[in-house]
């Protein structure tokens, strides 16, 4: 098994079960707009959740929040049992984040581009971990290329390269397949599938509601700021998730 996966594995079935994210009651405003209203979560170490719900239901507030992007206004977050608000850079290393930029320099090349974010997270042997972490996303054989030669998947690819490069236990995921092609989203999906089994803990933001309930195993839907729906993703039908996104 590829090196990059075999070290996201938890040790201990405890290690597993431990909840990787906790909101209590959270609400976030902007310009005085209620965006989250009063939210309550939790999400244990090695699922793999999405977040749905139409434009404006509070999905990317959300984790901006967890990321700490965005500051609460009222209720707590907390990544592995110790609150983000002011967290220690030991806790911000616990997760990677793919968002709708993909905060790569267009200029450098593939490797150079993930060997700095090695060594800004302060990856031990980071030219080693460099180039597993391509290998790993399918790119090691355009390491020397400049990322803005990339197409939109192969910078898609790159840029959860950089957020995997540390290693961390949580994958957060902002629309990470909006403009992909057929191809470049089958790959991605592939990817995903690969980490989630070997034990990392995802969270994404998505709005294909089929792709959603066939690669995810917990849909929570977000309406008004609130949570509408929370469960499994086993036998739920895309119709019917749909109707909930849309408030039907």
């Amino acid at each position: 098994m590829n090196a990059v996966l075999e070290q996201a594995r938890p040790a201990t079935r405890e290690a597993a079960a431990a909840v990787a994210v906790r909101f209590t009651n959270v609400t976030k405003r902007l310009d005085e707009r209620p965006v989250l209203r009063d939210i309550s979560l939790e999400i244990s170490s090695g699922e793999f959740v999405v977040l749905l719900g139409a434009n404006g239901a509070g999905k990317s507030t959300l984790l901006k929040i967890l990321v700490g992007l965005l500051p609460p206004c009222e209720g707590s977050v907390e990544l592995y049992g110790r609150p983000m608000r002011n967290a220690e850079a030991a806790t911000r290393r616990r997760f990677g984040f793919i968002g709708h930029q993909s905060m790569l320099y267009r200029d450098l090349s593939a490797r150079e581009n993930i060997l700095f974010f090695a060594r800004l997270h302060g990856v031990k042997d980071a030219a080693a971990r460099t180039d597993e972490v391509l290998r790993t996303v399918g790119l090691f054989d355009r390491a020397n290329d400049a990322a803005k030669t990339f197409s939109r998947g192969m910078t898609q690819r790159l840029s959860i390269a950089r957020a995997l490069v540390h290693n961390p236990d949580l994958i957060l995921a902002d629309e990470p397949f909006a403009g992909l092609d057929a191809r470049s989203t089958e790959g991605l999906e592939r990817l995903f599938a690969r980490l989630h089994g070997d034990g990392r803990t995802i969270v994404m933001v998505n709005h294909d509601v089929a792709q959603s309930l066939r690669i995810a195993r917990r849909v929570i839907v977000l309406s008004g700021g609130r949570i509408e729906t929370d469960r499994p993703t086993l036998g739920l039908r895309a119709d019917q998730v749909l109707a909930e996104v849309n408030g039907l």
